[in-house]
């Protein structure tokens, strides 16, 4: 286990903007955020055999809300998903100014849950879905941002929520293609990820331990999704965000799209409404479609012993594989969408491989702000990788 548990809060004071509070709130918001539709995502592109990582297709951006002077550059790249050629989409986000020798250093970002829906990919929103809450300070920060949609979001497919796998391979082979739109990047990179996104970066650090690259200096995962083996048993400590619980299903369903169906795992109240929040909307949308209904409400009484849901739960998770690089877990004392004693659980279990992990987590943080207000914690650490320092290990033993 990680020695050191608790810090002192620091950095960011700023809030994020207020939730909405309605569904036609949730609606209006969703809207207003979305960029002018182009016809980017649905060109036709050629997929080769052996060549993932391949860009396919780029169009420069304006419009985004982001720092002045910052460069935006669509992709359409190829990658895989099951070990299947696909094709994804994402953006490349260069800072102003003059880049230095040897190009921008990388940040591979991996975005947490936007929704199922292809309107729900960050680079067809105008904040790119996190903008001041974590990807200004990377840019600011004098990093390139190379943002990932997750392949079903933006480009056309399902949406394989939760599945490290497949969104590992999403953010790897996002650089190089992202390197070919924009020679500017350098080749140097770590992966930082929120929530879903934290789990893809650690998906992302199993993944190199197998098929390393010289140029990755290591992952951040932030208040990350590693806990679904441990939900199993504890559904109960989820607050507040039931409705994950029907996008959770639409995971399982595309994984084992043969032996599962939704209605195998979602009670009644879980299905009320779960066509609704896998097509249409995003995150607030979702969330205020199922206001007021718990994760353990959700869910039929025998849905743990769902033979593709306990896999899936259990190969979704982490801790239990050997990681290439030093990673950096933060945590938020006050999550309720991932409980501390979660993510606790999977750095127990991985301090046990001695990796080079360094555990941190925050007191009084809540889901959402774990990413927010660690920002400074993160670059500093971000930094640290790239300067060549040593890295941070506070597992005992």
């Amino acid at each position: 286990m990680a020695a050191v548990l608790a810090c002192p809060l620091t950095v960011r004071a700023a809030d994020p903007p207020k939730f909405p509070q309605t569904i036609a709130q949730a609606i209006e918001a969703e809207k207003r955020n979305e960029m002018p539709p182009t016809g980017f995502y649905d060109q036709p592109v050629a997929l080769e055999a052996g060549r993932a990582g391949a860009l396919l297709a780029k169009e420069s951006v304006t419009g985004y809300a982001l720092p002045p002077g910052t460069s935006a550059t669509r992709i359409l790249y190829q990658s895989l998903q099951g070990g299947k050629d696909a094709v994804t989409s994402g953006v490349v986000l260069t800072p102003a100014g003059t880049p230095p020798a040897g190009g921008w250093p990388v940040i591979a970002w991996a975005h947490g849950t936007s929704g199922m829906a292809r309107q729900c990919a960050p680079s067809a929103m105008k904040d790119v879905y996190y903008g001041a809450k974590g990807l200004t300070d990377m840019l600011a920060a004098g990093f390139a941002v190379v943002a990932t949609d997750y392949y079903g979001l933006g480009a056309p497919g399902s949406h394989p929520y939760m599945n490290k796998a497949d969104h590992a391979e999403d953010i790897i082979n996002a650089l190089p293609a992202a390197q070919a739109a924009v020679p500017a990047l350098g080749k140097k990179w770590v992966v930082s990820g929120h929530s879903q996104g934290g789990l893809a970066a650690w998906g992302v650090a199993e993944a190199l331990r197998v098929k390393p690259d010289e140029n990755y200096l290591g992952a951040v995962s932030i208040a990350a999704a590693t806990h679904l083996g441990w939900f199993l048993d504890h559904p109960e400590a989820t607050k507040g965000a039931g409705f994950y619980l029907g996008w959770h299903a639409y995971g399982v369903a595309q994984r084992y799209p043969g032996d599962f169906k939704p209605a195998d795992m979602l009670s009644q109240t879980g299905q009320s409404h779960y066509k609704d929040i896998t097509e249409n909307g995003c995150l607030y949308y979702a969330a205020l479609t199922y206001a007021g209904v718990e994760a353990p409400q959700m869910l039929k009484p025998e849905w743990r012993e769902n033979g593709p849901v306990r896999k899936f739960f259990l190969e979704n998770s982490a801790g239990e594989t050997p990681i290439a690089g030093p990673i950096l877990v933060i945590a938020g004392e006050g999550d309720n969408a991932v409980p501390v004693e979660a993510t606790r659980d999977a750095v127990k279990k991985a301090c046990a491989l001695k990796p080079e992990l360094e555990y941190r987590s925050f007191p009084g943080l809540d889901h959402l702000a774990a990413m927010t207000k660690t920002t400074s914690v993160q670059i500093d650490w971000i930094k640290d990788r790239f300067a060549g320092k040593a890295a941070p290990s506070n597992c005992e033993g």
